[in-house]
């Protein structure tokens, strides 16, 4: 890494994280536009998946889990994602509505962290979703019994058949358990390498405003 591409970054850190400084506010569009702005970036940077993100849920007993999931769509409303609601992450999230996500786009050297409650998406958007996804993974929605345990690959494959019979015809419905989920942020975090380890943290806290949610802002030491 050159002099130069570290200065580069570090002054698209600066524009695009809007430092505020220790004790400030930014607009409740703020870290939503930053965000904007990374995540295009990283569509045209990334080799495969800018939309990964690591969710982080906790169980009823403290113990917590982490695994890799798919943005599928996010506005100034939250971040949302679809899974079977029968799932390890699906009972947690139930259990213990609160969860983190991490997008990390090693081609930028860029990380956001994004904290908050979690809420069932709408009937109707979930509806949309799936009837945009592929047949095979739709049939697949039913077939997987996911989180459970699986006696062997074959008996997966013959769940698979079986709804693929039974869906031959006409469209493939929702499962009932099969649905969304929208973290609604309380807290951003925008991380941007910088040389020797001196990265760069800019923190986005909500905060309730006189004329409505803002968010106060600050830096962390790397």
């Amino acid at each position: 890494m050159t002099d130069k591409s570290d200065q580069d970054r570090a002054l698209k850190a600066e524009d695009g994280a809007a430092d505020e400084g220790a004790g400030g506010t930014a607009p409740f569009s703020r870290p939503f536009d930053t965000f904007a702005g990374w995540f295009a970036e990283a569509g045209d940077s990334e080799p495969n998946d800018p939309n990964a993100m690591a969710l982080a849920t906790v169980a009823a007993d403290g113990r917590p889990s982490l695994r890799m999931v798919l943005l599928k769509g996010w506005d100034e409303g939250g971040f949302v994602f679809y899974t079977n609601f029968e799932s390890r992450k699906g009972r947690e999230l139930t259990g213990n509505p609160h969860a983190a996500l991490l997008f990390h786009w090693k081609s930028l050297r860029r990380q956001v962290r994004i904290e908050g409650a979690v809420t069932p998406v709408t009937d109707d958007e979930a509806d949309a979703y799936f009837a945009s996804r592929p047949r095979p993974s739709r049939i697949g929605a039913w077939a997987s019994k996911q989180s459970r345990p699986l006696e062997g690959r074959l008996a997966f494959e013959a769940a698979i058949a079986k709804f693929t019979a039974q869906y031959a015809v006409g469209t493939v419905p929702r499962p009932p358990h099969w649905s969304g989920f929208r973290l609604s942020p309380d807290r951003f975090e925008f991380w941007q390498d910088r040389k020797f380890r001196l990265h760069d943290r800019h923190i986005y806290d909500r905060a309730q405003g006189e004329d409505g949610p803002l968010w106060q802002t600050s830096m962390l030491y790397p």
